[in-house]
Formats: structure tokens, C-alpha cells, sequence
């Protein structure tokens, strides 16, 4: 069947989202790239978009590998990601997954107060008095309890759970299934797309958390890579990063460049591993039995 030609104004269109796109990637890129090159420029030279490769130095990148406190820090944000996801992904499922039942007594009341979360809060000051109450300052738990649930990922994962088929779970109860069993062998082995989603969600939330360490943490030794980042970025600490002279230092713009590079390396490097499950992870909530 031969395809039907398109009018100019349906080329007219193509071509303006073409270049709207176009114009969003080089937006994105620009950026990105100008931190990539500032992060390997060496001593007596100015920040630019363009550093030739015979130019570049890596001695921002040596001196702040080489720093016990970025190795510390690091080893900080791995606990709070991975023990942040383990503990959001395992309340957010045994939270959604009753709510997605229609014969749940008292569901719509529950969803209404858990709707009522995502549009007001406590506070600061009510919420650092509940931590420092349950005797969670300077712990790890402090970070990872206080927010552990998101009302948007919770919303999502019900829904996806509700478009799964009934008749599954029906099977199941026939064999005998109790609800532990249906969520454990039926429910989560169909769900991987929505659990790799929301858990990257998660994932980068708690990588990239700041300000609940700041705010809970009192212990140098305790904070995540973010705070150091942060530290660095506003100049407080870039000095201990500069030792050994400054033959072997690298410029201050390089080294905060740098972290901002590090630090995002992880997640650049684990999100096109997930990206593929996104669209189905967080849209099939659309598409009904």
C-alpha cells in the first residue's frame, strides 16, 4: 500500500518539533560538556567549550580519587542508595499492593490520607523534633526513614498492580495462594518493569540527597558524597583537596569540576541499563484488563 503523501503543513509541523528537540538536546549537552572539559583543564589556562585531547590533564580527577574523605563519602552514598532502596522499594510495595485491591475495607479513605501527605507536610521543625524523639540523630536511619515512601511512586506502582489481570491471582487462590504467596510469586515476578523504575527513582533521590544529611548528620565522617560535592562547589573545603604543592595541583575550577563529574557517573552509567523498562514500567498503569 503506498504510503500517503504528507502536506506541507504536516512537514512544517515534523520540522519544528525536529528542531525543538534539537534544540533541547544541544540545551542539555552544552552544559554537560562544558563541565567534562573545565574538569580536565590544566594549570594556565581559561575555561572553554573546546580544550583540545593533547591539552587535557586528569590531575583533578588523581588528586580527588587519591582523598580518603571523597573514598569515605563515597562508601556513605552506597549505604544510603542501596539501604534507601531496599527499605522505599519494600514499604512502597506492601503499601501499594493492598491499596490495589478493591476489596480492601476502608481503601479510599486510606487513599485520601495518603494524598493528603503529597499536598501538605509537617514541616522542618516538626520533623527534625520527631528524629531527635526517636533518638535517630547522627544514624543512618535518620536519612532513610524520614521520606522512605514517595506518594507519586506509590500511586504509580498501585496502578500498575491494578492492570495486572485478575484472573492470575484467581488461579492462584484456587490452588490454594494466601496473600503473601500471590504477592510473592505471582504479583512480583510481573512487575520487574515497575520495581526497576521506581527503584531507580529511589535510587538517584538518595544518591543525590544533601540536605537530610546536613540537617541530621552532625558526624564529618558520616556524610554522603552530595554534601562533599557541596562543600567543594562552595569553595569550604577545596584546599584539602590541593596537597602537595602546586606542581601537583590541579586548578580549583578543575577540581570542583571534576566532582560534579564523579558524582554523576554512576547514575549516568546505571540508568541506560533501566531506561528501556521506563515507558512500560510507568505508563502500563494506563492500559486496563
Amino acid at each position: 500500500m503506498a504510503k500517503k503523501a504528507m502536506s506541507r503543513s504536516d512537514r512544517l509541523f515534523e520540522w519544528g518539533i525536529d528542531a525543538f528537540l534539537v534544540g533541547v538536546l544541544v540545551v542539555t549537552l552544552v552544559p554537560m560538556w562544558y563541565v567534562a572539559m573545565v574538569s580536565l583543564l590544566p594549570f594556565g589556562k581559561s575555561p572553554s567549550l573546546l580544550l583540545p585531547p593533547w591539552e587535557w590533564s586528569f590531575a583533578a580527577y588523581a588528586q580527588l580519587i587519591f582523598q580518603p574523605t571523597i573514598w569515605r563519602a563515597a562508601l556513605n552514598s552506597l549505604l544510603l542508595t542501596f539501604g534507601g532502596v531496599l527499605i522505599s522499594l519494600t514499604l512502597t510495595v506492601l503499601a501499594a499492593y493492598p491499596l490495589s485491591r478493591r476489596e480492601l475495607p476502608g481503601r479510599g479513605f486510606i487513599v485520601g490520607l495518603i494524598l493528603f501527605t503529597f499536598l501538605f507536610n509537617a514541616g522542618l521543625i516538626p520533623t527534625f523534633l520527631v528524629v531527635k524523639d526517636l533518638g535517630l540523630l547522627n544514624t543512618y536511619w535518620s536519612v532513610l526513614l524520614n521520606g522512605a515512601v514517595s506518594v507519586y511512586n506509590l500511586l504509580v506502582m498501585k496502578t500498575f498492580f491494578q492492570s495486572l489481570p485478575e484472573s492470575l491471582e484467581e488461579a492462584a487462590r484456587i490452588d490454594g495462594a494466601n496473600d503473601w504467596q500471590v504477592l510473592r510469586h505471582v504479583v512480583l515476578p510481573l512487575s520487574r518493569p515497575i520495581l526497576l523504575t521506581i527503584g531507580l527513582f529511589y535510587g538517584v533521590a538518595n544518591w543525590n540527597n544533601f540536605f537530610e544529611p546536613i540537617l541530621f548528620l552532625s558526624d564529618r565522617s558520616l556524610m554522603p558524597l552530595p554534601v562533599v560535592l557541596r562543600d567543594i562547589l562552595t569553595g569550604l573545603n577545596v584546599a584539602e583537596y590541593v596537597e602537595g604543592g602546586a606542581a601537583q595541583a590541579a586548578p580549583a575550577e578543575a577540581l570542583k569540576m571534576a566532582a560534579v563529574v564523579l558524582i554523576t557517573l554512576p547514575m549516568l552509567l546505571v540508568y541506560p541499563w533501566i531506561q528501556r523498562y521506563f515507558t512500560k514500567g510507568v505508563l502500563i498503569g494506563s492500559v486496563k484488563e
